[in-house]
């Protein structure tokens, strides 16, 4: 294996972790307020945050990209208070990545609280047990299954991701070249052997990964919500 795609795994581990360690501290909460929220505008929440599994990546890219460039507000507050570009970064491929990951997060953890007794809550409410201390004590240990689920599922997607970072990231070395981009590459300039060590790796790794999600969680496993 070539040393720019020794970097570009290493780039696609960190990003895939870092991607799901966030999307974690976010999408919990996240689908804990959605599981107990009662509106009619429930439905087009829940419509907006799936929206990344049925829209193609390259439209969700672009718009990002024109979200993330210098001449829009966000992009170029970003570059004032860092100096730094947000497309074409690292940290641009990232919150693209948070964004396009985030259902994969959200829904088993909103199935897994939608389906949760309320009355081992309502219990613990009585015997005077805090918010925070019912779901730390009782719901995360029921649901155990669910965040791990949910955990691997969004690191195995961002191991793939290829649209969104092609569009926002580009194909910079070092920085945004991820293996899926690099791939690409190898096929576009016809180095098929290269190519054939990265699609099998990838193959295998993600392979592995679900493998060990549903012997860990057996027949019980609610990968899909």
């Amino acid at each position: 294996m070539a040393a720019t795609d020794i970097t570009a795994l290493w780039l696609t581990l960190k990003l895939a972790f870092i991607t799901s360690c966030i999307l974690l501290v976010i999408g919990t909460p996240l689908a804990w307020w959605l599981s107990g929220w009662q509106s009619r505008f429930k439905p087009l929440v829940l419509a907006i945050v799936a929206l990344p599994l049925v829209l193609p990546p390259t439209v969700l890219g672009f718009y990002l990209l024109i979200a993330f460039s210098p001449q829009s507000e966000f992009g170029a507050l970003w570059q004032n208070i860092t100096g730094k570009q947000l497309a074409f970064s690292f940290y641009g491929i990232l919150l693209g990545s948070i964004l396009y990951s985030l259902p994969f997060m959200l829904q088993p953890l909103y199935a897994a609280f939608s389906q949760l007794p309320k009355t081992y809550l309502d219990v613990a409410h009585t015997l005077g047990m805090g918010k925070v201390a019912r779901f730390c004590k009782i719901v995360v240990p029921l649901t155990k299954a669910s965040f791990i689920s949910a955990f691997g599922l969004c690191f195995a997607h961002t191991l793939g991701e290829f649209g969104v970072v092609l569009m926002i990231g580009g194909n910079i070395p070092g920085e945004t070249q991820v293996l899926s981009i690099a791939l690409f590459d190898h096929v576009e300039s016809m180095q098929y052997q290269q190519a054939h060590v990265l699609a099998a790796g990838l193959l295998v790794l993600s392979f592995v990964l679900l493998v060990v999600l549903y012997r860990q969680h057996g027949k019980k496993a609610q990968l899909w919500g």
